[in-house]
């Protein structure tokens, strides 16, 4: 080896260190998969933080004392999540105790389909088959198991708390620790910001139009005389989180108990009245306020909703957004290498404004009437 130059260092095979990264990770996500009864909540925990930050930043503006703001936020929303789990447990216990009285009509309706499919031939040993499946006796054993399944949310509540006032704490001193951090690596500091605003923006939005949804969905089925409308205003609002199915796991609960009050032109009534509302609201007015916040394909959403809800429970499918933003901030936005994942997995920009209209709308002159202007003597 020449001397004055430095010895070269082993490079590895591109496959082999795809393949070392691919088992690193299958191992991280085992490691998570195994204590999702912690990551869960502190992820939702980071969440709400995130939301309500510039909240408590107001309050210190005007001169509350760190602690109290803390604690007063903190405190608001856990009574908010415990009276909206208090207001599902009640309603679905109704619902466990409304089922059997509509056994006689779902009997009448799966007598009414199953003549209908033999028609179009169907055989009848399947359709008993379906019968034995949907049987209202083994839907309010589901429903007993679910709220047996419940018994432990006043200490998953506790546990919420104690996480929120913690990372509310830290959050103080936030902008500390990331100027720290841009001394080093400032694409990461920037990545970071950029992710807490846009979740922040997401976060609130989703939160503001979900409850529109919901007492709009909630007041129809009061008036149309389903039973239960509070229950199904709160699935409404909850599923408004979850992208792509949220409207469909909202609509079905409602629309079948439709069809066992009141039939056929009930239910339809209730499919139409909650695509209404869905497409008004949740297609053409809530994208306009959210804007590029979230910048995700609909494959890459719906991708997401399906790991994190397997990586970590339902918590992950109300969360699957603003959780594939976070590991977009720290995988992808952080180095410039892997910058084309996100023409590959991002949702398609929208074209720049033309330059005719972007001074149209700022009454800017053009460029030949500007030069005129200046060309032109002053008397």
């Amino acid at each position: 080896m020449p001397a004055g130059h430095p010895a070269e260092r082993p490079v590895l095979p591109r496959s082999l260190v795809m393949l070392l990264g691919a088992g690193s990770a299958v191992l991280v996500l085992a490691g998570v998969h195994a204590v999702a009864w912690l990551v869960g909540p502190v992820f939702l925990a980071l969440m709400i933080v995130i939301a309500i930050s510039p909240v408590q930043g107001a309050l210190l503006r005007h001169g509350w004392p760190a602690w109290l703001a803390t604690l007063v936020l903190v405190l608001l929303v856990v009574g908010v999540l415990a009276v909206f789990a208090l207001v599902f447990v009640v309603s679905i216990a109704r619902l466990a105790a409304l089922l059997p009285q509509y056994a006689d009509q779902a009997d009448q309706t799966l007598a009414s389909v199953a003549s209908s499919l033999q028609g179009l031939g169907v055989q009848p040993g399947q359709l008993d088959d379906a019968v034995k499946a949907i049987d209202p006796a083994k839907l309010v054993a589901l429903i007993g198991t679910v709220l047996a399944g419940l018994s432990g949310l006043a200490s998953f509540l506790v546990f919420l708390l104690c996480l929120m006032l913690f990372l509310s704490v830290e959050a103080g001193g936030i902008d500390q620790r990331l100027a720290a951090t841009a001394a080093d690596r400032p694409q990461l500091e920037t990545a970071l910001r950029s992710f807490a605003a846009g979740t922040r923006n997401y976060l609130v939005v989703t939160a503001v139009f979900g409850l529109i949804v919901g007492v709009l969905d909630g007041v129809a089925l009061w008036i149309i005389g389903v039973p239960l409308p509070l229950l199904w205003a709160l699935l409404s609002f909850l599923t408004n989180f979850v992208p792509n199915i949220g409207f469909v796991i909202g609509l079905v609960p409602p629309a079948l108990l439709a069809l066992l009050t009141g039939g056929v032109q009930e239910m339809l009534l209730v499919i139409g009245v909650y695509s209404v509302l869905n497409f008004v609201i949740q297609s053409l007015i809530q994208p306009r306020f959210v804007g590029d916040s979230v910048g995700l394909a609909m494959t890459t959403t719906f991708v997401a909703l399906v790991f994190w809800t397997w990586l970590i429970g339902p918590i992950g499918a109300l969360l699957a957004i603003p959780l594939t933003l976070l590991a977009k901030a720290l995988l992808v936005d952080v180095d410039p290498t892997a910058r084309w994942a996100i023409a590959l997995a991002g949702s398609l920009e929208r074209p720049p404004r033309p330059a005719r209209d972007r001074r149209r709308r700022g009454h800017e002159p053009s460029p030949d009437v500007a030069a005129a202007g200046a060309a032109t003597p002053v008397p």
